[in-house]
């Protein structure tokens, strides 16, 4: 090393990424920095780091913070829906066993992207989140409400008292999933195969079976 000519400390190279591989890039980011962090510890920068970008990328197509938590939402509400659709392509046709699997695609959402799950339904409270997050929330809620409506052969919220099945079913499968992240359902069920669904059965019990026809 040279006087006047101090060695300094090379620049991670920057990544090149074409425009629409780069926004889906910083939303991969983003969920990595969201199942590490949380939402309370999120930082833009380190989303920009961890995709090797300069700080000021991502605001090009989100904007601010928000903007990718919004993107990072749709994306949960998709998959939570992906989830639902890929349990109920394997089960009985049946209106009951449908709703029972779509159910435990629910669960499953939630065990294998906790993070995202978590995130869905804690959004921070502002400005309205864009039509997008509401088209995928609204897709989501609307299959689970078709399952509930298929009991009586009928549209989704035509029939008495759809609302309160609709939200009497969420908030059993809903509450299921919240207590096994929590690990409150892992002592009977640890090491069995099989146990979730069997539980999450008797959650649903003979009330929803008996109401197909």
């Amino acid at each position: 090393m040279k006087f006047g000519r101090a060695e300094m400390p090379k620049a991670s190279p920057k990544k090149a990424y074409h425009h629409g591989d780069l926004r889906r890039a910083i939303i991969d980011a983003g969920e990595a920095e969201l199942a590490e962090r949380g939402l309370e510890g999120f930082s833009l920068r380190r989303v920009s780091a961890r995709v090797g970008v300069s700080h000021t990328a991502p605001a090009h197509h989100f904007g601010d913070a928000a903007g990718l938590i919004n993107a990072l939402a749709e994306r949960g509400f998709h998959r939570l829906l992906e989830a639902m659709v890929a349990r109920q392509a394997t089960a009985p046709r049946d209106a009951y066993e449908q709703l029972i699997a779509s159910g435990l695609g629910y669960l499953a959402f939630a065990e294998q992207d906790p993070a995202l799950f978590r995130l869905i339904f804690s959004l921070p409270k502002g400005p309205d989140p864009g039509a997008a997050v509401m088209a995928a929330a609204d897709a989501a809620f609307l299959h689970l409400a078709g399952n509930v409506a298929a009991l009586h052969g009928a549209e989704p919220m035509a029939h008495p008292g759809a609302y309160e099945e609709v939200m009497a079913c969420w908030t059993r499968v809903h509450g299921f999933a919240e207590l096994m992240l929590a690990g409150h359902l892992a002592p009977p069920c640890a090491g069995r195969a099989g146990a979730h669904e069997a539980l999450f059965r008797k959650v649903f019990g003979a009330e929803f079976a008996a109401k197909v026809g």
